[in-house]
């Protein structure tokens, strides 16, 4: 969306209305939401209420984002300033670095090092500091997705993760872009990360450090190879990154232009004692974490159960992402899960010690358990992608994770044999108390299939709640406009907008433009640039999108909400965990497994359960419910910066009463569509239902398809009983790692040992096993050599009874 003027009659709209009582309502309304009406522009500064929440057009920064390392020079854009002005900006309110004016008159700033991701106010001052009259939005991104064009490479990655363990060692080399610093000579630095203070306490602080320079006034060459030395002096630090500056800054120095490379543990600049026994000094460290973690508290029951199966994984998009690390859609190899095929991450950390949620499966799509499996699912102390209110530990975005969770392991499990350790303090959670979420969906003329299994259709134009929840004040609003038939309107719409909102968090909105077949998305009503990253950490939510295509939001309750574009018209799914059974209202209904209630009015008035079948005055009924639902004007969540958005719905009615769709099309035999739609749509209703009204098979095929793809999730996330982990009998084997209602797990012994107990048990459908405990005892006759526990523990009965006696 370009922040320019729209036509001459938009402008004089608008200053006429301005005349009118209520223009500081109105304006302010129009100022966040319609970023391109200039002449409001004058008004909405005047009243200082030209930059609501986080999007202001006061200033346009590009680029607007970078890692949270920071290093990133951006330029302002729509404001020029003279060679005297002394540039600074200041962000988060409190971190000031300096910029500069070029000759074009456009000023350049730095970003700074963050230990926060997501919306980050900055603002500007060309007085030194004096003030700062000008205002914007910096984006702060996880460092592990910033593209890899904008962070150095470490060349063969796991030499520089593992140098100085057994078969590695040589030469290091480092790749970078040499035209993103615009340098002849550069810097080539060390940084490391660590900790301080005591965990979980008010003096836990998280630091990044200069440690020394790898190499001074190198030519800008994009690569740099070296021979890495042990560094006693720096042996201490055991995680961190290079940084690459330019030559003429100092040092070490703070907020300078920079590429940064990938966070990594320091394994190639550790002491001589790691390079002379790596086993010996990493068992060590292992011992001494694992001491470190018997005295923090446990995380491990708040974190959320795992998905049982790989279906239900990958469906439940409102609480579970993808883990890049092992995702099945690339074909990752799972380095650090051998045996799986697939990773996902539960996406929100939890409560009270931000952890975080990791769950792994095989290729049969059951979950890897660590009490079977080195490659099993582990969870974390410190979540991934941090958590708010961010800047302390274990908060830090990756960078707590590496350090309480990812160098353990290396520590435990890659450089010494002690996994045993590290799965003591990190064990599969298994999946007895998941639950999966609830969905329902919208999508073609619009079709609706409500949380409890309603279909019903409603054809209204306007503007309606889709789902409302007073729980977490979710909200879920949909505007549809009338579909095309041969190129003009047809008697029926479908959804164009999709907006939505829970309690205090950021405004996101999906919708195809007029005059467009490709998706949009607005964040606080402000078309997003999705050309930096896909993946945003907002204010209360997640937003991932697939730029043109779909976007997803999860929101910090669990709910997501993914929408979907197809031509003109969108598609809505919404996924709700459990704990909103009984809480919702709309045209989703009431999700309480009865769908009896779902056609329930505003007023709790219920309207007869048969208003789902397809007589005409049972359409009317439903159309007559889903008007009821009309958005108003006080709570609406959708965008208006078109001058027909305005007269249409802004101050036009929510729901227009003068447009009478279709109810029910004829299917006529003697149409030439007919055999054309039934050969596509088969029994599909709602496919039948758009062909006919709209005579085009490409939105039936559209609706086909979104429908399928509903009914695929359902079943995906169907219920599934789970047995508890079976262990593995001392001195014997088990056949199997399935541990879902109807599996069967067989045991034998090894030679010499006498199966006691069920050789065969069955994980049962109320979620216990079958049979009895299954142990090893030595066959009679077998000569079993004492342990040496047992012999001490014979003398020291003999001593006692001596000194007894």
């Amino acid at each position: 969306m370009k922040l320019s003027c729209i036509n001459f009659f938009f402008m004089i709209f608008c200053s006429v209305f301005l005349l009118k009582a209520g223009a500081q309502r109105s304006c302010s309304n129009q100022c966040g939401r319609s970023l391109t009406n200039c002449s409001c522009r004058a008004t909405c500064e005047s009243l200082g209420i030209c930059c609501p929440d986080y999007w202001a057009f006061c200033l346009n920064i590009s680029p607007y984002s970078g890692t949270l390392l920071g290093g990133k020079d951006f330029t302002i854009l729509n404001v020029t300033f003279d060679s005297s002005s002394d540039i600074k900006c200041r962000f988060v309110q409190e971190i000031v670095t300096s910029g500069y004016v070029a000759e074009d008159g456009r000023a350049h700033c730095i970003s700074p090092l963050l230990y926060q991701t997501g919306m980050i106010s900055l603002e500007i001052s060309r007085d030194g500091g004096q003030t700062y009259p000008h205002s914007s939005v910096w984006f702060s991104d996880h460092h592990s997705k910033v593209a890899p064009s904008e962070k150095s490479t470490l060349v063969n990655e796991t030499q520089w993760q593992y140098y100085g363990t057994p078969g590695t060692g040589g030469e290091l080399t480092v790749t970078w872009n040499d035209q993103t610093l615009q340098a002849s000579h550069v810097n080539i630095e060390l940084w490391g990360y660590q900790e301080t203070g005591q965990p979980y306490s008010e003096n836990w602080a998280a630091e990044w450090k200069y440690l020394y320079t790898l190499k001074e006034n190198a030519s800008n060459t994009g690569i740099f190879t070296f021979l890495p030395a042990p560094s006693a002096a720096y042996s201490a630090w055991e995680l961190g990154a290079l940084r690459i500056t330019s030559s003429g800054s100092l040092e070490g120095q703070s907020n300078v232009a920079a590429i940064w490379s990938s966070e990594h543990a320091l394994a190639w600049h550790l002491e001589e004692a790691f390079r002379e026994d790596s086993a010996a000094w990493a068992a060590a460290k292992c011992h001494a974490w694992d001491a470190k973690e018997m005295g923090l508290p446990s995380f491990l029951t708040e974190i959320i159960d795992c998905p049982c199966t790989l279906a239900q994984a990958r469906a439940d998009t409102g609480r579970f992402h993808t883990d890049y690390g092992c995702d099945i859609e690339k074909g990752s190899v799972c380095t650090y899960h051998p045996g799986a095929v697939h990773c996902v991450r539960g996406i929100q950390a939890s409560p009270r010690y931000a952890a975080g949620q990791q769950c792994c499966y095989d290729a049969t799509g059951v979950q890897v358990l660590t009490g079977d499996s080195t490659g099993g699912s582990t969870p974390d102390r410190g979540h991934d992608w941090g958590s708010p209110p961010y800047n302390k530990p274990p908060r830090i975005p990756g960078f707590s994770h590496w350090l309480y969770d990812v160098l353990s392991f290396y520590y435990c499990c890659l450089w010494s044999g002690n996994c045993s350790y590290y799965f003591k303090h990190r064990p599969s959670s298994g999946c007895k108390r998941y639950r999966p979420p609830r969905a329902a969906s919208a999508f073609g003329d619009p079709h609706f299939i409500t949380f409890d299994g309603t279909h019903f259709t409603f054809k209204g134009l306007g503007e309606y709640t889709v789902l409302e929840s007073h729980l977490t004040s979710l909200r879920v609003q949909g505007r549809t406009r009338q579909a095309l038939l041969n190129g003009t309107e047809a008697k029926v719409t479908g959804f164009a907008a999709i907006a939505m909102q829970e309690n205090n968090s950021d405004v996101v909105e999906m919708r195809i433009p007029e005059h467009s077949n490709t998706l949009e998305v607005l964040l606080n009503h402000r078309a997003v640039n999705f050309s930096e990253q896909t993946w945003m950490d907002l204010k209360g939510l997640f937003l991932y999108a697939v730029p043109g295509l779909s976007a997803t939001v999860m929101f910090s309750s669990g709910a997501g909400v993914e929408v979907r574009g197809s031509g003109t018209l969108l598609g809505v799914t919404v996924l709700l965990p459990g704990q909103f059974l009984g809480h919702t209202q709309g045209l989703f209904g009431v999700m309480n497994n009865n769908p009896e209630d779902d056609f329930t009015l505003r007023n709790g008035t219920i309207l007869p359960s048969n208003s789902s079948s397809s007589s005409s005055s049972t359409s009317e009924q439903l159309f007559a419910f889903g008007a009821d639902w009309a958005v108003r004007n006080s709570t609406s969540l959708l965008t208006y910066d078109t001058p027909h958005l305005l007269h249409s719905f802004f101050y036009g009615p929510k729901h227009n009463t003068s447009f009478v769709p279709v109810f029910s099309p004829s299917e006529d035999p003697a149409d030439p569509l007919q055999k054309e739609m039934a050969l596509l749509c088969q029994t599909d209703p709602f496919c039948r239902f758009d062909v006919m009204t709209t005579r085009d098979l490409a939105v039936g095929n559209s609706t086909k398809w979104s429908h399928q793809n509903y009914k695929r999730l359902k079943e995906n996330l169907q219920p599934v009983v789970s047995c508890d982990w079976l262990a593995l009998p001392t001195n014997g084997r088990k056949d199997s790692t399935n541990y879902l209602a109807g599996s069967v797990v067989r045991f034998c012994c090894n030679p010499g040992y006498t199966l006691a107990g069920s050789a065969e048990r069955t994980c049962q459908s109320n979620g216990e096993w079958s049979g009895d405990a299954t142990t090893c005892f030595p066959s009679a006759g077998t000569k079993q050599q004492p342990p040496f526990g047992t012999i001490f523990g014979i003398l020291g009965l003999g001593s006692l009874a001596v000194l007894v006696f």
